[in-house]
């Protein structure tokens, strides 16, 4: 078996050309061409030129200057995905300071510790109740406007500062210098923050768009609608790559409008969570009813089978008939809805379910499903945008490289490898050795391509002896309609049992569709038509294991996982600590009934 992959950087970067010197190089180069587009409050899109946000970027530089940011200083910026967010954040850069992003979701227990730990004076927060928070802390640092008038507030106050000043703070920058720290979420303990270069955007965004398996959606005239957080690395790199390849970014900070925003932008690329993908088909499917429904699913099916038949060989004539009839029908219509040009979709953050992802290909949308942490500058690896292979995370980016561990652990090295966590060394020591990084993550190599098998920690061992994997199990749940997501337990107990909970946003759709009255989530978790409907869902998710490592019995949660109880991360990953000491009643139920067979595990 394979076990290590390689692809050499492709990139050949100037040490000066830091973040800052990339924006001035494009904004000299054409400071009419266009970077970005705003809704207006008659959402409509206004463009955004960028000379026009290079000015912007240096006017609230020197205001920072004169505030008092210094070289080397952490700002921290809290708030939605907006034009502002990626304004300060080169702006910081441009005073020579070091930017840190903090989730508007966090809690003020989260950002004590990270203005703490990060020595921030200074956070530019979007709304009244952040900047309320902040002003609360023990430490509290200088809270700014993250508004179209704060920065202008902040502008105002540089207005002394000469652009020789300005200039002279990032001349001596070069690609190893630190450009970021971005506080991993965690499922467990307190987020550590990881130290991201300058040359970790600069050159791995080069290596991105060079690689012939991966840069062809930055190629020509792209637009890329940018709707996940910006204080996430992922969304992040996705932005410098935009401005790196010239590509024109749609901000749109209210992923509520983004069925809306996805037709009026009209984008040709984007990044996303698997989770967005998966709702986009439930609530189409949801959507329909008796005929209507079957010709969506055989419609559905016909994609997916096209899909397929990419990786096996082609296409043959009636495959190619029963699709045109399906694209006439069907698959155009939605292809629409998502603005007409969506070409590429870059799916990472947790599991791509091939189900899901065989469904976009084949609707023409090719998804290429990536693999990587903060600690990589979000990407790694990725599927190709050619030779897919659905359900694996493909091989590595230009200038990366993996190996897996005796232990299954997969070791990651290359470009856009974070230089350690801020302010702990140890915790750096032990996840760095000779270069590579312990991902914490397992994997297999097959056929040229990795695929993620579950995570190091969150192995169960039953009173038995027996290794459980918990992900395959919770990855299948996960892309149910109405399941919100599930934790699976076993750690020395006698069988596999899992507790569920329910998607609130997606559930009455679900309702309505097995006939149900509305409900709450409460009132669903005791329906017991609701546990007979989930308890199939556990049985299939069961047909990809064995016999002993199926789930035996399960239970339907009153209520769904929530960031603000610390039962999900902010980005949205599950806290299995916490839900399971939140819901250790639930979970003693299981074991204490006698039962245990509620799910017909695999036969």
């Amino acid at each position: 078996m394979q076990s290590s992959m390689t692809s050499p950087s492709l990139a050949t970067v100037a040490e000066s050309m830091n973040l800052t010197a990339l924006l001035r190089s494009r904004a000299e180069a054409d400071p009419a061409a266009p970077f970005a587009e705003i809704k207006t409050e008659a959402d409509e899109w206004s463009p955004v030129s960028i000379g026009e946000f290079q000015q912007r970027v240096r006017a609230v530089a020197k205001g920072l200057i004169a505030s008092g940011v210094g070289v080397g200083d952490r700002v921290g910026i809290m708030g939605d995905t907006s034009l502002e967010w990626s304004v300060m954040d080169f702006a910081v850069l441009a005073a020579g300071g070091v930017s840190v992003p903090i989730y508007p979701s966090s809690s003020a227990k989260q950002c004590e510790w990270i203005v703490q730990d990060a020595g921030i004076d200074v956070v530019a927060a979007q709304t009244e109740e952040q900047r309320a928070m902040l002003a609360d802390l023990e430490e509290a640092p200088t809270a700014v406007a993250l508004t179209p008038e704060g920065l202008d507030e902040v502008a105002a106050g540089g207005a002394a500062v000469s652009d020789a000043d300005l200039d002279a703070r990032t001349a001596d920058v070069v690609l190893a210098d630190l450009a970021t720290i971005i506080y991993t979420s965690g499922t467990t303990g307190r987020p550590k923050g990881a130290m991201l270069t300058h040359g970790n955007f600069v050159v791995h965004c080069e290596n991105i768009e060079k690689d012939p398996g991966f840069g062809a959606f930055v190629q020509g005239d792209t637009r890329v609608l940018l709707f996940l957080p910006l204080a996430h690395v992922f969304a992040r790199l996705a932005m410098v790559l935009a401005l790196s390849s010239g590509a024109v970014i749609g901000y749109t900070p209210n992923h509520k409008t983004l069925a809306a925003d996805l037709g009026s932008f009209r984008p040709t690329w984007m990044p996303l969570v698997p989770r967005v993908l998966e709702t986009i088909y439930n609530r189409a499917d949801a959507a329909q009813t008796g005929l209507k429904k079957k010709i969506f699913r055989w419609s559905a099916w016909v994609a997916r089978k096209v899909s397929m038949a990419e990786e096996t060989g082609g296409h043959g004539i009636v495959l190619k008939a029963q699709y045109a009839v399906a694209n006439a029908l069907v698959l155009k219509k939605i292809r629409h809805l998502m603005g007409g040009q969506l070409g590429y979709v870059l799916a990472g953050g947790a599991k791509l379910t091939p189900q899901i992802g065989h469904f976009f290909r084949g609707l023409g949308v090719t998804v290429m499903q990536g693999y990587g942490l903060t600690e990589t500058t979000a990407a790694h690896m990725g599927t190709p945008s050619t030779d897919q292979i659905m359900g694996t995370v493909g091989h590595p980016i230009a200038g990366c490289e993996i190996k897996v561990a005796d232990d299954g652990e997969i070791l990651a090295r290359g470009v856009n490898l974070f230089a350690g966590y801020w302010n702990a060394p140890d915790a750096t020591a032990a996840v760095l050795h000779d270069g590579w990084f312990a991902t914490g993550d397992l994997g297999e190599i097959h056929d040229g391509a990795l695929t993620i098998t579950g995570r190091k920690k969150e192995i169960l061992v039953l009173s038995s002896g027996k290794n459980i994997q918990p992900a395959v199990l919770e990855d299948s749940l996960r892309s149910h309609p109405a399941i919100q997501d599930s934790v699976v337990i076993g750690d020395g107990r006698h069988f596999v049992s899992a507790v569920v909970a329910l998607d609130p946003i997606l559930l009455p759709a679900w309702l309505k569709a097995h006939d149900l009255p509305d409900m709450c989530v409460e009132d669903a978790s005791r329906h017991e038509r609701v546990r007979e409907l989930i308890g199939r869902a556990i049985a299939a998710a069961n047909e990809h294991v064995s016999r002993a490592e199926a789930i035996r019995e399960f239970r339907i949660l009153p209520r769904e996982f929530t960031e603000a109880r610390e039962e999900l991360t902010a980005s949205l990953k599950v806290r299995r600590a916490n839900v399971m000491a939140h819901f250790s009643e639930v979970i003693d139920s299981i074991y204490t009934s006698g039962k245990g067979g509620s799910a017909a595990p695999q036969s």
